[in-house]
This record gives C-alpha cells, structure tokens and sequence, in this order.
C-alpha cells in the first residue's frame, strides 16, 4: 500500500484494487495447479504400489478392433 492511504486519487485506488485482484486469482491459480499435481502424483504411486501381473493386462482396444471387423464384415 501507499504511505498516504487517505489521500489516495480513484485512479491510484482502482490501480491497487486491480493489482490485488489479479494477484488474488494468480495465488489459486496455483493452487489449482498445485492440488491437480498432487493427486497426479498420489495415482502414479498407487500405480507403483500394484504388482507387476497387473500390469501385464490384455489391451482393451482390442475389443474396439473386433467390433470395427464385425462391422466392416456385417456392412
């Protein structure tokens, strides 16, 4: 803030109430950000927690692939 608060100009006023807004959306912004990446994070280690046959799963686009055949073959 300024030294001479009460003597502040509208323009001066509105310069400081802008600023603080901006600045105000920008901190959750990253908060944001921040929450985001911790659950990505909390995902990842459940995922390293798992045992390796979980991983060594069939690919499930696969089904996809059989359906456009059997499609393409009814059509």
């Amino acid at each position: 803030m300024s030294d001479n608060y009460f003597d502040e100009k509208r323009v001066e006023h509105l310069t400081y109430w802008v600023t603080g807004q901006m600045l105000k959306g920008a901190g959750i912004a990253a908060g944001c950000l921040l929450a985001i990446g911790v659950v990505l994070w909390a995902i990842y280690g459940l995922g390293l927690l798992l045992p390796a046959e979980s991983r060594a799963t069939p690919d499930p686009m696969a089904a996809l692939q059989f359906l456009r055949e059997l499609t393409t073959a009814l059509v």
